[in-house]
């Protein structure tokens, strides 16, 4: 398919309808945040097992993650339409498994074949959009495909709370159906059908030893205490075995005639630069959703509700960067950009580092302007981290030829995934190991052993004011590492190198 298939209306006509499809995919991502409560109530999920839940959330993840790269594959080979229609289909099914579920297995089943049919959505639809657009303008258009994705995050906790105060949370599943039935007619009267003049082979067992080395890392990373040790019990087993399985699927693709990445085609430095820039931007992304969150919660005293409104700010600065990212890469290049929006954040993060316990009353005096403090920093990360979203989708998809977008879209999102993965898991075993540091020599006050009541109040102050200490520098710690990891991804994306020094062979 080339840039010429089509007019110009109806490219943005199509790509129109694959944000579409992407922007349903990145809602039932976050959706189900607000619905747990009432998923709880409503499955008689007993109190002191709420472990059962943590798969409801995981498992969209997963199945998001393991799939990507070999359905993008796959649409090389089949067409984007014909992939488009195939998972929205599978969204449907995955949809009615999940409102239908009566039982915590079937609804975990439903999120993993949620997953599986979301996590084409989005590299396929850039794939599309490199197809329909020249390398000049092709990064304004994933901007908009990347700020569609991250709308998603914006307004999935809320559209699911609202939808759920309204019909219960199995109508936020029953919605889906119609949706993805609207976007399918969408897609069928829009998006350029037939398949591609060169049908690439898909490389099922390279896809599936990846998806296997994916997966395992995702659940062997997920614990669900990590009051008391960093890994799960099944933790340590299931790493080696994605070890294992990384190993295999490395040397399967050294040997294999047919690759799910051809390197023989693709301008492999600005392409693993994109990527290792990517897996930072996820580690940055995921610290700021879960550590913003906790602090919101264990040192401002916010409940759920409120921590998510505190985090609307970067939420809502994060589409915002993608879109103008797409459009400063189009006019500057996308390595500028991208180690720019890298740095932008690394700023944020510095200022987030020097957060006091009160950040709320905080001001930043900017001399005829004051704003808050925490509103300000916030919304520096979001444009830094949306800023990078475009460029690092053009970089990659101008340097691997047309026949492989596909794949080449599915490696950025996987690689930020994997950044979102391990990045909050080493940052977290980081946090907690100090905060426990920290708070070993404290004791909790024993009423008995005071003789008067303010003696009580007085040592259980201190010992409040201790905790929050260790809570206050844990946050802010880990705040200080990731501006590092964002200043090492700025470095990575100068690799990337300037739009005349490509060439592929």
């Amino acid at each position: 398919m080339s840039t010429t298939d089509t007019t110009r209306g109806g490219r943005s006509v199509a790509i129109g309808a694959g944000g579409i499809a992407v922007l349903l995919g990145a809602l039932d991502t976050y959706v189900v945040i607000g619905l747990l409560r009432q998923i709880i109530e409503d499955l008689m999920i007993p109190v002191n097992r709420l472990e059962q839940v943590t798969p409801i959330v995981t498992g969209y993840l997963l199945g998001y993650v393991a799939a990507m790269p070999l359905l993008g594959q796959a649409s090389d080979r089949f067409g984007r339409k014909s992939l488009l229609q195939v998972c929205l289909g599978v969204f449907v099914a995955g949809s009615v498994l999940t409102a239908l579920a009566g039982s915590v297995p079937l609804l975990v089943a439903g999120r993993v074949v949620l997953g599986i049919a979301g996590g084409a959505l989005l590299p396929v639809t850039m794939a599309l959009a490199a197809d329909l657009w020249t390398e000049r303008r092709r990064a304004t258009v994933l901007g908009m495909v990347g700020g569609a994705q991250e709308l998603g995050s914006v307004l999935g906790p809320v559209y699911g709370i609202a939808l759920a105060a309204i019909a219960g949370w199995r109508s936020v599943f029953w919605i889906n159906v119609p949706l993805a039935l609207a976007a399918m007619v969408a897609i069928h009267f829009t998006i350029p059908g037939g398949r591609p003049q060169r049908r690439a082979k898909v490389d099922l067992v390279g896809g599936g030893l990846l998806a296997a080395a994916l997966g395992l890392l995702v659940v062997g990373l997920y614990n669900p205490d990590p009051r008391n040790q960093v890994l799960p019990s099944w933790g340590l087993p299931l790493l080696i075995a994605a070890a294992v399985a990384l190993v295999l699927f490395l040397l399967w693709e050294a040997r294999a005639k047919t690759k799910l990445l051809d390197p023989a085609n693709v301008a492999m430095r600005p392409f693993l630069a994109a990527l290792g820039t990517s897996i930072a931007a996820g580690a940055a992304l995921m610290v700021t959703l879960v550590d913003v969150d906790l602090f919101a919660q264990t040192l401002l005293g916010r409940d759920d509700e409120g921590s998510v409104l505190l985090l609307l700010r970067f939420l809502v600065a994060l589409p915002v960067g993608a879109v103008i990212g797409g459009m400063l890469a189009a006019r500057f290049g996308e390595r500028w950009v991208s180690a720019g929006g890298m740095l932008l954040a690394a700023a944020g993060f510095l200022l987030m580092s020097a957060w006091p316990a009160d950040v709320l009353s905080q001001p930043h005096d900017l001399g005829l302007l004051t704003l808050p403090r925490l509103d300000t920093d916030l919304i520096i990360v979001g444009l830094g981290l949306g800023l990078v979203i475009a460029p690092l989708s053009a970089a990659v998809l101008r340097v691997v030829p047309p026949g492989q977008h596909g794949v080449a879209s599915a490696g950025v999102v996987v690689a930020r995934m994997t950044g979102m993965l391990v990045g909050i898991a080493a940052l977290s075993a980081w946090g907690l190991h100090r905060f426990h540091s920290m708070t070993a020599s404290l004791d909790v006050p024993i009423r008995v052993l005071f003789p008067t009541e303010a003696d009580y109040e007085a040592a259980m102050s201190s010992y409040v004011g201790g905790v929050k200490n260790a809570l206050l520098t844990q946050y802010t710690e880990i705040f200080a590492i990731t501006a590092v990891i964002c200043v090492a991804g700025a470095a990575i994306a100068l690799l990337i190198g300037p739009r005349r020094a490509v060439k592929l062979d």
